[in-house]
């Protein structure tokens, strides 16, 4: 591809028609590059079908029971991710390693009967509702950035450089989504954060998780 745009925006000719990639353990958010390894055949038709299409996947996460019908359609989330192929490299066993770049939050709307060896639904786009107030914006930004500075200690895998993370270009969506992805949460509390699309909700519940984990690691009650 030629270029980050070509991965990191939507595509015009969107329908709300998607490819489902339901996973029972990980939780993608808008825009954070996520590394897939796919080997299912299931999966590598989707991917197959995706590359020659709109390169859209949108990655959803299995409901608890999932173990009962793994090979079948069983239910996830309402909410999910459309992702956009960054990269993908076919390997010599015929499976792929991709780079799916998150896009956009999507409300999963009627999932169609099968009729491929991967799931397709209908679905529409759900857009961050921003506060009203610049100030309040620039506040929330500020108690984010404290909060997770204060937490690095605490969480796996940030010990690469934050430069771009904490660049002026970073406003407060893609700061909410990109510390939702990071943060150490079990998967309820991720699937909550990527159905919250008020940046003030969803900033709240990051400030609570960050105060919590915290307070946990002082080994103070809460």
């Amino acid at each position: 591809m030629s270029n980050c745009d070509d991965f990191s925006t939507m595509p015009t000719t969107f329908d709300g028609t998607v490819r489902l990639f339901p996973l029972p353990n990980l939780v993608l958010f808008p825009h954070v590059m996520q590394p897939l390894h796919i080997f299912e055949p299931r999966y590598r038709e989707m991917l197959e079908d995706a590359v020659v299409g709109d390169r859209l996947i949108a990655m959803a996460t299995l409901t608890p029971g999932w173990e009962n019908d793994y090979e079948g359609r069983p239910p996830i989330y309402p909410t999910a991710c459309l992702g956009r192929i960054a990269t993908h490299v076919q390997l010599d066993d015929g499976t792929y390693n991709v780079l799916l770049m998150g896009l956009k939050r999507i409300r999963l709307l009627h999932e169609f009967p099968p009729a491929r060896t991967f799931r397709l639904a209908t679905s529409e786009i759900v857009e961050d509702q921003w506060p009203e107030s610049p100030d309040e914006i620039g506040a929330l930004e500020r108690q984010i950035r404290q909060s997770f500075l204060r937490a690095l200690p605490m969480l796996p895998d940030t010990q690469e450089p934050l430069d771009n993370f904490f660049g002026s270009d970073v406003d407060l969506a893609m700061l909410t989504d990109i510390v939702s992805y990071m943060l150490d949460l079990p998967l309820a509390d991720k699937v909550e954060l990527l159905g919250e699309s008020s940046l003030v909700g969803r900033s709240r519940r990051i400030l609570a998780h960050l105060a919590a984990a915290a307070e946990h690691e002082d080994g103070r009650q809460y």
